[in-house]
């Protein structure tokens, strides 16, 4: 029997928190309605979050209220009152989202010599998963540069490559949809990886949250300030257009990327997105800046 089989078994969101978390960790709960536009987050640890009185208050948000439910897939600093980069406590896990020809995709991923087994493997809706790693001792650059890597090499969702990142938790439904589509995990490892155990080349470069200095439209001085989170998103932008990245894809990054943080985060994106094209447009005339098509709100 292999190790695949001996280990598999599906697991509720209890479960789930109390294997993938230290009980002390800081934990993003995020809550979303999508027709509502409303977006609840809160932080708390990961016993609290596993508590039945917790999990009771989000089954009620979900069955009741049709919110969807996430988790933050690392640990946030003691006293985080936000979800951002630099909120980051450790890396816990690396994941995939793998949304396009989910079925053929997932059975890459497991059959691939580059990558250890997946710890658990998210059915989040008909043909879609996300496939997540336990780790431990990799930095945040490295992380994401990996996240990157393993993304364009098994097809996976390129804005969902930030540490930030949150997954649905499962055993709750997925509201997106028609009818009642419950997430379920099945574990299939308890193993704890670690960087060497994943053969990619680390990239830094494929980090789409850089340093700014490699941005050639922006100057410099020896006395310059700190950017704010909207200039290194406004100076991502002007990198990724001018590299030739699709421009709703550059908007689906940013979003993920501050999902959370914005009122209307799809719409802060897309304004993003149009002014560094406009400012492309000056420093490299020849760049194409045609109109971005309206698009709804992704839920």
């Amino acid at each position: 029997m292999t190790e695949q089989h001996k280990t598999r078994k599906q697991i509720g969101a209890s479960e789930y928190l109390e294997e993938t978390f230290q009980s002390s960790d800081q934990l993003a709960v995020l809550i979303r309605n999508g027709p509502r536009g409303e977006t609840i987050q809160r932080i708390a640890r990961a016993a609290r979050i596993a508590d039945r009185s917790f999990q009771e208050w989000l089954r009620h948000k979900n069955d009741d209220e049709g919110f969807d439910v996430y988790v933050g897939m690392n640990p946030l600093k003691p006293g985080a009152h936000s979800r951002t980069k630099s909120d980051i406590f450790t890396i816990r896990h690396v994941y995939l989202d793998l949304d396009h020809e989910g079925p053929a995709a997932l059975a890459t991923v497991q059959q691939s010599d580059l990558i250890p087994q997946p710890n658990y493997v998210l059915s989040t809706s008909p043909a879609k998963f996300q496939v997540i790693w336990r780790v431990e001792g990799i930095a945040p650059e490295n992380a994401q540069a990996l996240l990157r890597a393993m993304a364009r090499t098994f097809g996976g969702d390129l804005a969902a490559t930030d540490s930030t990142r949150v997954l649905r938790l499962p055993g709750f439904l997925n509201r997106k949809y028609e009818g009642d589509i419950v997430v379920k995990a099945d574990r299939y490892s308890e193993r704890v990886n670690h960087l060497l155990d994943f053969k990619f080349r680390i990239d830094h470069s494929d980090s789409p949250y850089q340093a700014v200095r490699r941005d050639p439209t922006r100057t410099t001085s020896a006395n310059a300030q700190p950017l704010s989170q909207s200039e290194h998103d406004w100076a991502f932008a002007k990198r990724a257009l001018a590299r030739g990245t699709d421009p709703e894809e550059v908007i689906r990054s940013i979003a993920h990327f501050r999902e959370g943080e914005k009122q209307d985060v799809l719409d802060y994106a897309r304004r993003t997105v149009s002014k560094a094209r406009a400012e492309l447009k000056r420093a490299l005339p020849n760049t194409s800046t045609a109109p971005l098509p309206e698009r709804g709100r992704e839920h």
